[in-house]
């Protein structure tokens, strides 16, 4: 029987895999790899159900508790908060894609899919889609409810149209640093609690109360950072108020880091396929 095969692959060639057919095959990738992720989504509905339940959570806290001890001068308090909690449920979306960039670094997929003639940071591009695309789902539940319990935007269509704008820049920065902490990762339970860093950071911020009151040196690093910047702009955009320089500026911060985190979240993610 060994014989006999020997025979009959004597002098044949194994053939070789395949190589990457350019552009055309690298869009094939993202377009399976995005589709793997959607199809988390939508076979896991608790995961869904975890990226809209704490802003929303938070919404009706601070919407029915808090606010009526806040006072924001020129708008009402629901009116300021609802913009920026849709910045704070982003941050908060960006866990799974940290910890799910780190199981498929970690439980054997990326090696697999090393076998084959794919374009290998396709399964970045994956989880960024997936990510920005639970966003999305957040976004319209919590405007939905945002209308239902008094919030009144002033803005215009073309204000909101540019707010979304920011927004989707601002989810795919986000994002991009998730795919760069999952890359950093070590392990699934250590991602975990990196992916707390885009969570709680932007709490540190315009979100949720005025800066006015805080104390002078972290006013100062408040009003500075890029969340602030990029929420501040975005609800001056939704209600129609004076933008000033916030969203050129925001647009800046966000640019920025978006290339920044893409660039470097590929590079490690390279390194660590590779190596």
């Amino acid at each position: 029987m060994t014989q006999t095969l020997s025979r009959e692959t004597e002098g044949a060639q194994i053939p070789a895999v395949p190589e990457s057919a350019g552009l055309a095959s690298v869009l094939s990738d993202f377009r399976v790899l995005i589709g793997r992720n959607v199809k988390h989504i939508t076979r896991n509905p608790e995961m869904l159900l975890q990226a809209v339940s704490l802003p929303i959570v938070l919404l009706l806290l601070f919407r029915f508790m808090f606010g009526p001890a806040i006072n924001v001068p020129g708008m009402a308090y629901v009116d300021y908060l609802v913009p920026g909690l849709l910045a704070i449920s982003i941050g908060f979306n960006s866990t799974t894609t940290v910890v799910g960039v780190a199981a498929d670094l970690t439980q054997g997929l990326v090696e697999r899919f090393r076998s084959m003639p794919m374009f290998g940071p396709a399964v970045l591009v994956g989880h960024v889609a997936a990510g920005m695309l639970r966003s999305l789902v957040s976004f319209v539940i919590m405007v939905a409810i945002g209308f239902a319990i008094g919030f009144r935007p002033g803005g215009s269509a073309l204000g909101w149209l540019a707010a979304i704008g920011l927004l989707v820049l601002f989810a795919a920065g986000v994002f991009w640093l998730a795919v760069l902490l999952g890359s950093i990762s070590k392990t699934v339970e250590g991602a975990g609690g990196l992916g707390m860093i885009l969570v709680f950071v932007p709490y540190a911020s315009s979100a949720l109360v005025p800066t006015q009151a805080m104390p002078g040196v972290l006013r100062v690093i408040v009003d500075n950072q890029p969340f602030t910047v990029l929420m501040d702009a975005v609800r001056a955009l939704m209600n129609g108020t004076p933008a000033g320089g916030t969203a050129w500026l925001a647009l800046a911060w966000w640019g920025v880091i978006t290339a920044a985190a893409s660039f470097l979240a590929v590079r490690k993610f390279n390194r660590r396929t590779k190596g």
